[in-house]
């Protein structure tokens, strides 16, 4: 199966760059977050299926090859669909070369330490993808957001995750950055579905209203957030994410080009093994 089989023309996410739109501002309504004349549902969904596929093929040299890490980054608003893209994109990767981690509000410990201590702790060794279900991007996000440090301590931030990430990318760890962009609206009706469905009760939490009415200041936050930390060894990919097709087909697309990008290659069988198993049977 060729690559250039699996994309469809002209559906293909681009990292951000600092200089946003025309006024110098990140484009973050509600047009961002739809992907105008995206194909349909049925055509997506096999296309994606054949990304899905083309992953798992590379997931295993990129295992076998061992000479790079790849974290993969997820963050977005409540009901962004976090959960829903780990599920179905990075499901296709085998379970033993996977580490998820997600990061809630930091314990009494991890806040005795720098932010970024409890995420180095978990950036995945070489030859493992690691998948990061919100990150330390909420230290210029909810921190700022909530007020929860003063501003010339979540300010500096920005610089001391670029030397960080950039200090991972110099030691083989290949990062990507996704932010799964929603709607008000759809944000509003997925929020609904868990009122409504009791199976889904359970996600519903206090802190989903009270982001909700801090929309605008969550904004303004990943815009700077955004436009500031995507570098070339750490971009960030805005990801419509209102249809899940879309959202799924993207993340997918953008992963397999970025393993395709590396010179991954099967090991060779050591000699001294290949030598005692000459005679195997």
């Amino acid at each position: 199966m060729s690559s250039a089989s699996m994309f469809l023309e002209g559906l293909r996410l681009e990292p951000v760059h600092g200089s946003g739109d025309a006024s110098g501002r990140l484009a973050l309504g509600g047009k961002a977050a739809r992907w105008e004349d995206a194909p349909s549902k049925s055509a997506l969904e096999p296309a994606t299926a054949q990304l899905l596929e083309r992953l798992s093929a590379l997931q295993d040299v990129f295992h076998a090859d061992g000479r790079y890490a790849l974290l993969i980054v997820f963050q977005g608003r409540d009901a962004a669909g976090k959960d829903g893209v780990i599920r179905t994109v990075c499901g296709a990767f085998n379970p033993t070369g996977v580490q998820v981690s997600a990061f809630g509000p930091p314990t009494a410990l991890e806040l005795r330490h720098d932010f970024l201590w409890r995420v180095h702790e978990v950036v995945p060794p070489r030859g493992v993808i690691g998948v990061f279900n919100r990150s330390h991007y909420e230290d210029v996000l909810a921190v700022r957001v909530r007020g929860l440090a003063p501003e010339d301590v979540w300010r500096a931030r920005y610089d001391q995750i670029n030397a960080f990430e950039q200090m991972l990318a110099e030691n083989r760890v290949i990062i990507r950055k996704c932010f799964l962009h929603v709607s008000r609206d759809e944000q509003r009706e997925q929020l609904q579905e868990r009122l409504d469905d009791p199976t889904k009760n359970w996600k519903f939490r206090l802190d989903d209203l009270e982001d909700r009415a801090r929309w605008d200041a969550y904004t303004e936050a990943y815009r700077e957030a955004l436009q500031r930390c995507s570098t070339e060894w750490a971009p960030w990919y805005v990801v419509p994410s209102d249809r899940k097709s879309v959202r799924n087909y993207l993340v997918a697309r953008m992963l397999v080009e970025t393993l395709e990008s590396l010179p991954l290659t099967y090991p060779k069988m050591d000699d001294a093994v290949r030598e005692a198993a000459r005679d195997f049977k």
